[in-house]
Order: C-alpha cells, then sequence, then structure tokens
C-alpha cells in the first residue's frame, strides 16, 4: 500500500483504525456547524456484500465514510433547497487528502486507482450525500487523469497539487448545446495567434461547479471541422484558468431537478484568452487525449449510482421493517418484499460489473494485453447496468414509503431525483447500447 495514502488515513482518520476494530465505525455521527442535527442520517453499514474487495478498498470505504459522517442527511436537504454549495464537505475531503486518490504521489496523491476512486465515490453516495456530494468532487479525479498523464511538468506542478489540497476547484468543458452527444462535431474554436497564444470563441453547457472553479479541462477545436478528413481530428485539449473578471467569459446557472446544492452552467467564450502553455499533450491530438478520461469517469459514475441505489433500498428495507399496517410490518407483504429484493440482485450484478471495468481500467497500466476497446466495453456496461438498478431501487424506496416516499425529510425524493443524473449523462442509455450493438454484436451502425 502506498506510503502516502497510509499517511494521509493515519493524519486524518486515527478514529476510522480504532473504531474498525470495535466495530462501531457505523455508529458515529459528528455535529456540522449551521446544520440541523435530524434523524435522516444514513448509517455508514451498507446492505452490499463487501466479500472480495481488497484491503485497499475496504479502508478507503471505512477513511471516506468517516469523512462523510461529519455532514448528515440534513445538511445534503439543506444545502439542496437553498442550492448553496457544500463547499465544507469539499474542504473535509481535501484536508483528509481524497481529492488526490487516484494520482501519483509526486504530485501530492495517494497513488491508488480508480478502483479505489470508484469506491470513495460509492461511499459519498451512499452516506446520504448523493450526487450532490459526488458532483462537488468527483471532476477533481476524472478530469485530471489526462493531465496527469499527458500534461506538462510546468503544469503538472503548478496545477495538481493546488487542486489535490482543495485551493482550486476544477470543471470539465465538453458538452456544447447544439451537438449534444456527438461530441466528435462540437464547434467551439480555439485560434491560435501570432504570439502561440489561443483565443476562445464557443459555448458549452452543462459545466459542473463552473461557478467555483478555478481551472477547466477544455476540449476545442483548433482546426474547424469543415477543414478534417475525419470528425475526430482537429481537436485539442487545454487546461484553462476561469477568471469571471476577464473580458469574454460568460456563465449562467442552469435551474435543475436534483443536486442542486452543485452548479450547473451554460459558459460562453467570446474571444477569451489564453496562453499558450494552456495546451494538454500536442494540438489537434485532444480526442486520443480526452479517451483517457472519459472511461474512468464512467466507471466513476457507476460507483456513484450504486452508493444512490443502495442508500435508497437499505432506506426502504428498513422503513418496511418498522411501518406497521393492518397489524403487521408490511415488509411481510411479498408485494413490498419481492421488489426490493429484485432490486438488491440488480444491485449486486451492476456492482460486480463496475469493479470489473474499474480493475480493467487499472490493470491496463501494468498489463498491455488488455486491450481499450475491452476496457471501453467493460466501463459503458457498469455506467448502463449500475444506472438502471439505482433507478430501479430509488423507485422503489419511493413507492416503499407511501406518501412519506414524498417528503423532504425521509430523503427518497431526493435521491429519487438524483438517480436521473446516470442515467442520462455522460452518456445516455441508448448511445451505450448503440456502442455495444456495433462494437461488440458487430451490427450496422444506426446512427
Amino acid at each position: 500500500m502506498p506510503r502516502l495514502f497510509l499517511r494521509h488515513i493515519r493524519r486524518m482518520q486515527p478514529l476510522a483504525y480504532a473504531l474498525r476494530k470495535s466495530n462501531a465505525i457505523s455508529r458515529v455521527t459528528y455535529a456540522v456547524p449551521n446544520a440541523r442535527n435530524g434523524f435522516s442520517t444514513t448509517p455508514h453499514r451498507s446492505i452490499m456484500e463487501m466479500t472480495g474487495f481488497t484491503e485497499n478498498q475496504i479502508m478507503v470505504r471505512e477513511a471516506v465514510s468517516t469523512v462523510c459522517s461529519q455532514f448528515p442527511n440534513t445538511y445534503w436537504q439543506d444545502h439542496d433547497q437553498k442550492e448553496e454549495d457544500p463547499w465544507e464537505f469539499h474542504a473535509a475531503m481535501a484536508k483528509g487528502g481524497w481529492l488526490g486518490v487516484a494520482l501519483p504521489e509526486g504530485l501530492g496523491g495517494s497513488g491508488l486507482g480508480i478502483s479505489e476512486a470508484v469506491m470513495m465515490m460509492q461511499a459519498i453516495t451512499e452516506s446520504g450525500a448523493g450526487m450532490a456530494g459526488a458532483q462537488a468532487i468527483h471532476a477533481n479525479v476524472y478530469a485530471t487523469q489526462p493531465l496527469a498523464k499527458f500534461g506538462t511538468k510546468e503544469q503538472l506542478e503548478s496545477t495538481i497539487p493546488n487542486i489535490v489540497s482543495g485551493q482550486w476547484r476544477t470543471c470539465f468543458g465538453v458538452t456544447e448545446p447544439n451537438t449534444g452527444l456527438d461530441t466528435l462535431r462540437l464547434r467551439t474554436l480555439a485560434t491560435k495567434e501570432a504570439d502561440g497564444s489561443y483565443s476562445i470563441t464557443g459555448q458549452k453547457i452543462w459545466i459542473t461547479c463552473a461557478q467555483v472553479a478555478r481551472k477547466m479541462i477544455l476540449l476545442a477545436r483548433t482546426t474547424p471541422l469543415e477543414n478534417v478528413t475525419k470528425p475526430s481530428e482537429g481537436l485539442s485539449l487545454f487546461c484553462i484558468d476561469l477568471d469571471k473578471d476577464a473580458p469574454g467569459l460568460d456563465m449562467r446557472k442552469i435551474k435543475k431537478m436534483g443536486g442542486r446544492a452543485v452548479d450547473a452552467n451554460e459558459v460562453f467564450f467570446d474571444n477569451y484568452k489564453i496562453p499558450a502553455e494552456s495546451l494538454i499533450g500536442s494540438e489537434n491530438d485532444g480526442f486520443r487525449i480526452i479517451l483517457h478520461g472519459m472511461n474512468a469517469e464512467r466507471c466513476l459514475l457507476a460507483g456513484e449510482a450504486l452508493g444512490l441505489g443502495y442508500a435508497a433500498l437499505k432506506k426502504a428495507a428498513e422503513y418496511a421493517r418498522e411501518r406497521v399496517v393492518f397489524q403487521r410490518p408490511i415488509g411481510m407483504n411479498q408485494g413490498i418484499a419481492h421488489p426490493l429484493a429484485d432490486a438488491y440482485m440488480h444491485l449486486e450484478a451492476a456492482k460486480l460489473a463496475t469493479y470489473h471495468a474499474a480493475r480493467l481500467y487499472d490493470d491496463s497500466t501494468k498489463d498491455k494485453s488488455i486491450r481499450q476497446d475491452a476496457i471501453g466495453v467493460a466501463a459503458n456496461t457498469a455506467k448502463y447496468l449500475a444506472a438502471e438498478a439505482a433507478f430501479t431501487a430509488c423507485e422503489r424506496a419511493v413507492m416503499t414509503h407511501g406518501g412519506m416516499g414524498y417528503a423532504i425529510e425521509y430523503d427518497v425524493e431526493r435521491w429519487l431525483r438524483e438517480c436521473l443524473v446516470p442515467r442520462i449523462a455522460p452518456v445516455s442509455r441508448e448511445m451505450i447500447m448503440n456502442y455495444i450493438s456495433e462494437k461488440v454484436l458487430q451490427l450496422p451502425r444506426s446512427y
């Protein structure tokens, strides 16, 4: 186990080690300033079967759960209703060293893999934080992967440590309103100036945390679409400053259904100037570079979906045991019990697919026989299965609670709203099925 990782846990999480021995970790809660002390804190103990996970993964889960226990469900209810950024949570995760979980030790990270990062993200959503907690930090994990692999020494030394420490936050700028999932046809243009700098013009949409981010990992065209042979050509990746006071940059928040504690935005560039050293890797090589982060992102989203599903299902089972109607617990009724049992089995199957994909991603750095297309199939499959399993679990949790499932204080309505995110983003269910149809089954492309 990396020495830095052990140092992070021993310095920041001594309580986790002591409680692990007494099996009391699931009973710990911490007060949070300005948060109500409510009954709806989600206990750490999971209904997920833990057999087969590595020591690293289990230690990550326990230590991250201890950080999350400082933020009860009422904290997330309040921030969702008020649309307030959970900066205290981001700061706590940074203080524990978790923002660099999958980054090299030499850059201030823990030197662990995407397998551990997935476990971290699952622990966050499963704690009750939901997608809001995950979205507050997950760009720090996947958006930094291309930068860590292809960035210059100067980029790494100036950017990564500040992100890991929590001093800077980052966001991912890919999606555009007029292209959607047709990423290769994006139109945001980075025009090279005589001095080597670039001028950015275009629009991005659904950019999470742009309001609080210092950096953006931006995908833009350095060669116009009409001047390339293939749409995958002419794209470049940049690590840019988001300076709201600089000319040529405008951001507008999008009012949304769920995860309202974190901002989502339209970002407009109008001859926004960035220096030459913002370029990551080689010019016009951005699509190949960004693929390094896309498979990681799918794995992380799968883990986040799993956490939502397990949290909702656990809450539903507890309610079904305690709620008495017609003089018996409603969980005695097979009409309640069987849908929940079915949801559990789907979550367990999705869990196996998710951690298989993450393991392939990590092992590919050492085992060159693991093909990138095999990782792509595994990561997309995991994301699809986990998102569907989470939706089923969250919907059934609301229905199990009956009328109380509609109440904010029981949390399941919040998780149902949020579980639509992994079904939609970063790629839809239908596009994943297109991908599997074409790449695995070798069926004709439909689009």
